[in-house]
């Protein structure tokens, strides 16, 4: 349907950890497929290219670049390096994270600031410079993936990533009041449990859930949500499509679940 017919949009974190199709990868193909020009930026060089290749073996229109989103210098030359060759950026997705397992009582003190550095302020980074640029064009769109982590126990103990992606989703919403007149929208997603590579990957959440067992792992989060099964990668690129879409022109300062119902299962009916 071309709902971002000619809009340049920044996928930061679209490469996937292993094979497969992770939440990055699904929404820089569904940006590309609606009309986009996608810039897939990604800490790893060939996975940023292969959703690139992925997206124009279909005919749509893609480009790569390497980024590590803690340094702050690297985020903003590649902004500014896609704002001097397409002339604008019209969309930011920040799509990185990493779910170290561990309370405050053990986790280490490098894996919380590693933890915060990768869940929150990479995206502090890039909105920080993509902002200006949106500001003087007359606006744009930017989505924070988040997680329901952010509301709550999850049943993992990973203390970096509760509070990293509770802060990015308090950033977005003060951020989204902060730049509302300058037409620059600012929502987050919280995506529930979905089934992606780098939860496959992850031991130290198939540790946690199943004694390290991937497929009683996946057994135990389809029972843990409410419709029945867990999410795909898809599902929060429809989301993140709606956000980036001039069919959401008045929507800002939104925190979106994608989870199956999950968040308000938390809650327990007094």
């Amino acid at each position: 349907m071309n709902e971002l017919e000619n809009k340049i949009a920044l996928v930061v974190g679209a490469g996937t950890d292993g094979d497969g199709i992770g939440l990055g990868r699904a929404t820089a193909i569904t940006f590309a497929r609606e009309g986009a020009h996608v810039v897939c930026a990604d800490l790893s060089a060939e996975s940023a290219e292969q959703t690139a290749r992925t997206i124009r073996d279909e005919g749509f229109r893609a480009s790569a670049c390497t980024v590590d989103v803690t340094d702050e210098g690297q985020v903003k030359s590649m902004i500014d390096d896609v704002v001097a060759t397409h002339g604008r950026l019209d969309v930011l997705h920040n799509n990185v994270g990493i779910a170290s397992t561990g309370g405050v009582t053990d986790l280490t003190v490098k894996d919380w600031q590693d933890g915060l550095a990768l869940n929150m302020t990479g995206a502090f980074y890039s909105m920080r410079h993509a902002i200006p640029h949106m500001v003087r064009a007359g606006g744009g769109s930017i989505i924070n993936v988040s997680s329901v982590a952010a509301t709550g126990w999850s049943g993992v103990p990973y203390a970096a990533y509760y509070a990293g992606k509770a802060g990015l989703d308090h950033l977005s919403r003060t951020s989204a009041v902060e730049f509302a007149r300058q037409n620059v929208r600012i929502n987050s997603i919280q995506p529930g449990l979905i089934k992606t590579p780098m939860v496959a990957r992850s031991a130290g959440v198939a540790a946690a859930y199943a004694d390290g067992d991937i497929e009683a792992m996946w057994a135990k989060r389809d029972a843990q949500t409410p419709m029945g099964h867990m999410g795909e990668a898809w599902d929060v690129a429809n989301a993140a499509l709606f956000l980036a879409s001039d069919r959401a022109k008045y929507v800002s300062g939104v925190t979106l679940p994608v989870d199956g119902a999950l968040t308000v299962s938390f809650v327990s009916p007094s």
